[in-house]
Parts: C-alpha cells; sequence; structure tokens
C-alpha cells in the first residue's frame, strides 16, 4: 500500500500563489509550504494567522475559492484541520469568512455556513473545547448583529441568549493566557455590539470597557467609532462612575485631533469633578457639538446630575480620611448649587452607593465614612501619593512618640 502525501496538493497550491503573487511569495506562501512539508503544524498555524490577520493579503481569485483567504483555508488549512489547535482553526476560519464577507467575495450565510461547519464537528474522542466553542459562537453572533435586517430585541434573541449562557463560561478558562485573551475579546466584542444596538448604554459600557481590557483595535475608523461611542455611554449611562476607565484608556487617544476630540474635553472635566470648567464647555465652547448629539441632548439633565455628584465625590476624595465632615455652605458653594438642594444631592449619593456617612440636618454638615473606589488620573495619583507621605511621617513621628514615653515609662 503507497503511502499518499495530504499535503501535496498545499504545496502546489502555495506554490501557484508565489508565482501569481511574487509580493507575498517569500513572506507566506514559500514558508506554508516548507511547514507543510515539513509537518511543522505549530509554525504553519502561525504563519496562516499572520497571513489571514493582514487584509492586504486579501486578494482576489478566479474559480470556487474567489480570494487567497478562501483558498488558503480550503487547499491548506482544511487539509490538516486535524493536526492543528481547534482554537487556532477556529480563527482562521472566522477570519477567512469575516474578510471574505466585507470584501463581498461570498454572502452572509456563506460566511456563516463556515463558521456553523466548523462548530458542528465534533470528532469521535476529540469534542471542541470550550474555548474553541464560544470563540466560534461568539463570530457567529458577531456576524449575525452586523448584517442582520431585524435589529429589534426579539430578533436578536438568539445572541441574547448566546451572551447570558457563555457569559458565566469564561470563567472555566484560565486567567491571563492568550487562549482566555481571544476567547473573552471574542465574547466581548459581540455583547457591546448587541448592546450598542439595543440598549441601554451603561450595559454597552460596561462590555466596551471588558472588551477594552482584552483587545485594542488596530484598525483606525474601528477604535475611532468604538472611542466615540464609549465616550457618549460614560456620559449617558446610568450609574457609570468611575470614568477614570475611560480617560486613562488608550483608546481615548485616537480622538485627539478629531472633530469629536471635544468628547474627551468633557469627559476630563467630568471626571475630574471640575464644576465651572464642565459648565463653560457645555454652555459655551462645545454647545453646538452637544446640540448635534441626540444622545447627550435627551440626557442632559442625567449628564448634569453626573457631573453633579462626582464633584461631590472629588471635593471629598481631597480631604484627609479624618477631616470629611463638610457643612452644607461648602458643598453648594464648591458644587455651585442651592444650599437647599445639597441634602437632595446626598441623599442620591447615598442611595447609589458613591459614598456612605450621615447627615445632620440640624447643623447643616454631612460626615463621610467611605467614597467608591475609582481608576484615578495622574494628578489625582500624585495627589494621592502626597497624603501617603504625610500619612507616613504622621505614623513614623506617633511611633518615635510611644518609644519615647515608653521608655520614660520603664
Amino acid at each position: 500500500m503507497s503511502y499518499v502525501d495530504q499535503t501535496a496538493g498545499s504545496v502546489s497550491h502555495c506554490e501557484a500563489m508565489s508565482a501569481k503573487f511574487p509580493d507575498l511569495a517569500e513572506s507566506y506562501y514559500n514558508k506554508i509550504a516548507s511547514y507543510c512539508q515539513q509537518k511543522l503544524w505549530h509554525q504553519l498555524t502561525l504563519a496562516v494567522l499572520d497571513f489571514v490577520g493582514n487584509s492586504a493579503n486579501l486578494r482576489p481569485l478566479e474559480g470556487d475559492s474567489k480570494n487567497t483567504f478562501l483558498a488558503m483555508y480550503e487547499k491548506v488549512v482544511s487539509v490538516v484541520a486535524s493536526k492543528l489547535n481547534a482554537l487556532s482553526l477556529a480563527r482562521i476560519a472566522a477570519a477567512a469568512a469575516l474578510a471574505s464577507l466585507t470584501a463581498g467575495s461570498i454572502s452572509v450565510d456563506e460566511s456563516k455556513k463556515i463558521l456553523e461547519d466548523l462548530l458542528s464537528k465534533q470528532e469521535t474522542g476529540k469534542p471542541l473545547t470550550t474555548a474553541t466553542t464560544l470563540y466560534l459562537q461568539s463570530k457567529i453572533g458577531l456576524l449575525q448583529l452586523q448584517h442582520t435586517q431585524d435589529t429589534s430585541k426579539e430578533g436578536l434573541s438568539d445572541v441574547y441568549s448566546t451572551i447570558k449562557t457563555n457569559d458565566p463560561l469564561l470563567n472555566q478558562l484560565l486567567p491571563d493566557t492568550p487562549e482566555a485573551i481571544v476567547v473573552n475579546a471574542s465574547h466581548y466584542e459581540m455583547s457591546m455590539t448587541y448592546y450598542k444596538m439595543i440598549g441601554p448604554p451603561e450595559a454597552y459600557y460596561n462590555e466596551a470597557i471588558h472588551y477594552l481590557n482584552y483587545f485594542q483595535p488596530d484598525d483606525p475608523q474601528k477604535a475611532h467609532s468604538l472611542a466615540v461611542d464609549l465616550c457618549l455611554a460614560a456620559l449617558t449611562g446610568e450609574g457609570v462612575y468611575n470614568l477614570g476607565q475611560v480617560v486613562t484608556n488608550p483608546i481615548v487617544k485616537v480622538l485627539e485631533g478629531t472633530s469629536e476630540s471635544w468628547l474627551v474635553d468633557l469627559l476630563m472635566a467630568c471626571s475630574k469633578g471640575s464644576v465651572p470648567e464642565f459648565k463653560k464647555l457645555c454652555n459655551e465652547t462645545y454647545a453646538s457639538q452637544i446640540a448635534s448629539q441626540p444622545a447627550l441632548v435627551n440626557m442632559r439633565q442625567q449628564m448634569h446630575e453626573k457631573m453633579t455628584l462626582l464633584a461631590l465625590v472629588e471635593m471629598v476624595f481631597e480631604l484627609p480620611a479624618s477631616e470629611r465632615t463638610l457643612s452644607f455652605e461648602d458643598i453648594a458653594k464648591r458644587l455651585e448649587m442651592e444650599v437647599n438642594q445639597v441634602e437632595w444631592l446626598l441623599m442620591r449619593a447615598f442611595s447609589v452607593e458613591l459614598m456612605k456617612g450621615s447627615m445632620d440636618q440640624v447643623d447643616g454638615t454631612v460626615h463621610i465614612t467611605w467614597v467608591l473606589p475609582r481608576t484615578l488620573n495622574q494628578d489625582q495619583m500624585a495627589d494621592l501619593a502626597v497624603r501617603f507621605g504625610e500619612w507616613a511621617a504622621t505614623v513614623s513621628k506617633t511611633k518615635d512618640y510611644m518609644q519615647e514615653h515608653a521608655t520614660l515609662a520603664v
């Protein structure tokens, strides 16, 4: 019985593509052909992932394969699929399917079928791993979200079910591994896309922050759109008070020098609790830009309430822990509001658990015992460092005092 090399066709395909696209030969096709011949499956996987990860390598072809990505998947990857890591195989399939759909090479149904076929392949004795299943389901859900005609909550119930079912399963993955990073990023990309379409903004904000913890988009257009949406969700989302998560995230840098850079200025003023600056930006500097954003116009009152609450948090934060008893008059002056509105503001801050404490309506004071932890910017971190230094000096003096008096007592 003669031995048949299954990769012979794969090697021939790479040689043909090297001749057709000389600029891709040395970097990709020659290497991939060599890895096939030498049965170096790990190196082959990395080379193919690199190939399909660069949209410039997507070239149209005549025939059934339609483009270089699909041809690579069908004539090389599928031939040796059983030799490859399951998640890597899924990543290659997803890249080929989604890029081909974007380029117009295949239909939505054809793109979806590539992923569903891979998901349905439960080899005897070798079922798909949890990570691979989660990844493929996320990509199928994202595909449906990006190309569906029915954007109602009912029409996207399958995607919602996938989000809710898979979310707790992410905990089964080993944290901080390359596998976990890839799978989490795909899941949160799907979920943030869903909540962008369905709402509410605070749900989108939470999923987008999770997504950015695992992946920073390298596509300029995608990064810009995400940065704008995230800023709007941070400003309008109910219960979103930890704005430091956004202002310290690298994603907002893509808005620098663009027509949407004002969003970052608005967010920064809100995050640091600067009432005068925020009012000036809203009423003068960026009044026309805000008026052009329906989300900000419709949620203007809520946005100003958030600003006032964060200004109160910043006021408390600036005080030493031992001196956090404030008068209503001082709060009203700092926050530029009427004294008779301070009590309501404090009750609101307590109800949303931004802080804890007790009020004395007779004396017109409030004592704060706890403030919600949050992400700090560089200026706030510098201020905290100074206070840590002062605290350390006080502790040192107390220690010296106690040692001195203990010696005298003896």
